[in-house]
């Protein structure tokens, strides 16, 4: 495959630079600073939403624990047949 020439290479970072451009055209203005704003807080409640299932879930096995505790307890206690 032969090497790049020069006039190529400067196609490629002139093509580059234009996608810079119009990209930085394309992000102009406030419109990125809501989104990022709005990422923010979707990633807050997401994390508070995931504590409190956590909560949750720890709760739920203790008292899943207890209830099998209870379980065997009562198994002890009752008198089998004679």
């Amino acid at each position: 495959m032969p090497a790049f020439t020069y006039d190529q290479w400067l196609i490629i970072l002139l093509i580059f630079l234009l996608g810079l451009v119009i990209g930085m055209f394309l992000m102009a203005g406030g419109k990125w600073k809501n989104r990022y704003r709005d990422e923010v807080a979707k990633r807050k409640e997401v994390e508070a939403e995931n504590v409190k299932l956590r909560k949750d879930l720890a709760e739920f096995e203790s008292l899943r624990h207890a209830a099998a505790r209870d379980e065997i307890r009562r198994r002890d206690e009752t008198p089998g047949p004679l």
